[in-house]
């Protein structure tokens, strides 16, 4: 099943400074995972400025509790980075 995660990050102050302590680790498992074929895509969600202040997945798993085993497992999400998390169900377009 493909899922779509729009997490976004917590507003207290060191909220950046978590997610970038954090980067390394969360782009290495994204990196594995992509390989693997549970993250088909993703990204950072950024404000006007620039500043990265969330994220966007798109992924596949066997279900909705696969999906919420790798959110509660996600770096962001055990260091408090993300705070308010989306999940919608989507299907992939099939491109020829």
């Amino acid at each position: 099943m493909q899922f779509t995660i729009i997490a976004r990050d917590d507003t207290t102050k060191g909220t950046l400074d978590r997610r970038l302590a954090a980067r390394a680790a969360h782009m290495e498992r994204i990196h594995a995972m992509k390989a693997d074929g549970s993250i088909i895509d993703g990204g950072a969600l950024l404000d006007e400025e620039g500043t990265m202040v969330g994220s966007v997945v798109l992924c596949e798993f066997p279900d909705r509790k696969a999906l919420d085993a790798y959110i509660e497992s996600e770096i962001y999400f055990t260091d408090g980075v993300w705070k308010n998390i989306e999940i919608l169900p989507f299907r992939r377009v099939q491109w020829r």
